[in-house]
């Protein structure tokens, strides 16, 4: 399964999957269609899936014409999404499993940038080798979403269930939010030296306008505070009692940033 990321909109990512053996391929998340239409027609391939993390319109955008020149696509979302998502035919709850080409996702329920959001996770073929996690808007690279329907305990408790993942796996989420999110951090865990080099290979890279997604879980882990609420040094800075009131605190800080 090869990932295309498909750059949309201002800041948006789309990816679409492709499986070489069978010529056919699944999209994550479609902003608009014109894009994904075009790296199909490249690649000579039949959409065959469309997996909606939430229903977000720049996340299901292009779901209806997508649907029309591919009328037998199989669209997933979840199962609270019901209503929600242009063409949805598949209502996922968490523990279940969706599968295309050679690999098999489990489903995560994980609510609080909007009460139905949803993840897939792609463990690797090969132990030791990199997962993938489609993730939408619940974590980012350096960050995570806004809540937008949910609550501080709940995010909390959706990145959490997304922490237990293993460091080798690719977090392909859906904005070019990387930068500012770093920026952010330094404000909150400047003495953290993983942060402070990932800060500048950043810098670098935006300089250069490369993409930095996707990023790593396990540079997450050490330089992500919206996983790391738990750590007694964004507690003191955040005068927190607890992880969820560090997390509310730090979602706080990041929306007048």
């Amino acid at each position: 399964m090869k990932v295309y990321r498909i750059p949309v909109l201002s800041d948006n990512y789309v990816f679409l999957l492709h499986d070489a053996e069978s010529n056919s391929a699944a999209v994550v998340d479609p902003a608009i269609a014109e894009p994904v239409l075009q790296t199909l027609k490249e690649l000579g391939a039949k959409l065959v899936a469309i997996f909606n993390t939430h229903h977000h319109h720049d996340h299901i955008g292009g779901n209806p014409k997508l649907l029309q020149h591919f009328p037998n696509a199989i669209v997933y979302g979840g199962v609270e999404d019901r209503g929600r998502i242009p063409g949805q035919q598949i209502f996922l709850q968490d523990g279940d499993r969706v599968s295309f080409a050679n690999r098999t996702a489990a489903v995560f329920f994980v609510p609080g940038h909007t009460r139905a959001h949803i993840a897939y996770y792609f463990p690797p073929i090969v132990p030791g080798e990199m997962g993938d996690l489609f993730c939408g808007d619940t974590l980012f690279s350096g960050g995570c979403g806004r809540l937008r329907e949910g609550t501080p305990a709940q995010m909390v408790e959706s990145l959490g269930k997304l922490r237990t993942l293993p460091d080798s796996t690719y977090v392909w989420c859906a904005h070019e939010y990387t930068l500012k999110n770093l920026q952010f951090n330094l404000t909150v865990d400047s003495s953290n030296p993983d942060l402070q080099r990932r800060f500048a290979e950043v810098k670098q890279m935006r300089d250069r306008h490369e993409p930095t997604i996707p990023a790593n879980l396990g540079m997450e882990k050490r330089t992500n505070p919206f996983l790391r609420w738990d750590a007694p040094e964004l507690q003191t800075a955040t005068q927190s009692a607890n992880s969820i009131q560090t997390f509310a605190r730090l979602r706080g800080m990041k929306d007048h940033f």
